[in-house]
């Protein structure tokens, strides 16, 4: 397999730096093509703004969703946001990296996400009609592929669990995993996570070292995260509403949306 691991953290010398290494040794030794996206040490510029578009006319209004519309089908991204697409249409699964920060991603990652899921490429893809609703959730450019997600945690497990105070890992995940990964086409795998990362030492270290060695090693045969497809017909549309007598009568929010039992994380 060929895959693109977009690693997001400032030190360089991290435990999720030494993850991050883990992680690609692994994938090299089991003999798959791996690319990096080091995200601060490229230097990677988070924010969308008028510099991404070059082609806009000065004093025109941006728009960012129609400015990346006109520029992607005019091939007119900048370079740098053209060079991840790239990256992404040659991989067959993605993985991305950070810590947990205020719940979610670190702020250079979410902007990484802004600029190269452009529209015409990872949304706006696909026919409105009164059957579908687009190709996403289950179909889209990405469909086929794989992508997970490597996460470091300084609260401790039971914290993030079904009655943990932080709330359920696979609630605060969802927006990243379904909202961002599954909505272009991604078949997404339960996500890596380890916990008190601050407080690891040696042995603990090691021991979520071979957790992840063992994730890596199952990267292509982990049942992914059931999530419901969009056109699959449990759907109406155009409201995009479940359709009535599916799910557990009693559940709601999140959980609604997977068909049948996730897998642990």
């Amino acid at each position: 397999m060929k895959i693109l691991l977009v690693f997001a953290h400032p030190e360089p010398g991290s435990l999720n730096a030494a993850l991050r290494d883990v992680a690609v040794r692994e994938l090299e030794a089991q003999g798959h093509q791996v690319r990096v996206s080091d995200l601060y040490a490229d230097g990677w510029k988070s924010e969308v703004d008028r510099a991404d578009f070059p082609s806009l006319a000065p004093g025109e209004r941006l728009i960012p969703v129609a400015a990346s519309k006109k520029a992607f089908e005019a091939d007119a991204l900048t370079e740098d946001v053209k060079a991840e697409i790239g990256k992404l249409l040659w991989a067959d699964a993605l993985i991305l990296q950070f810590p947990l920060w205020w719940f979610g991603m670190p702020a250079i990652l979410k902007g990484w996400v802004d600029r190269v899921f452009a529209y015409g490429f990872a949304y706006g893809v696909g026919e409105h009609s009164d059957s579908r609703w687009g190709d996403r959730y289950g179909e889209g450019t990405l469909a086929g592929k794989r992508a997970m997600l490597i996460v470091t945690a300084g609260g401790w497990e039971e914290h993030y669990a079904a009655r943990g105070v932080n709330g359920p890992i696979d609630d605060l995940l969802f927006p990243i995993n379904h909202g961002i990964l599954y909505y272009p086409g991604y078949d997404v795998l339960p996500p890596f996570v380890a916990y008190r990362v601050d407080r690891l030492d040696q042995a603990g270290f090691e021991a979520a070292a071979e957790r992840l060695r063992e994730r890596m090693r199952t990267l292509a045969t982990t049942a992914p995260i059931p999530y419901r497809q969009q056109n699959g017909g449990d759907y109406l549309i155009p409201s995009m509403q479940l359709r009535p007598g599916l799910g557990d009568p009693q559940a709601s929010g999140f959980a609604l949306h997977l068909n049948g039992t996730v897998a642990a994380g």
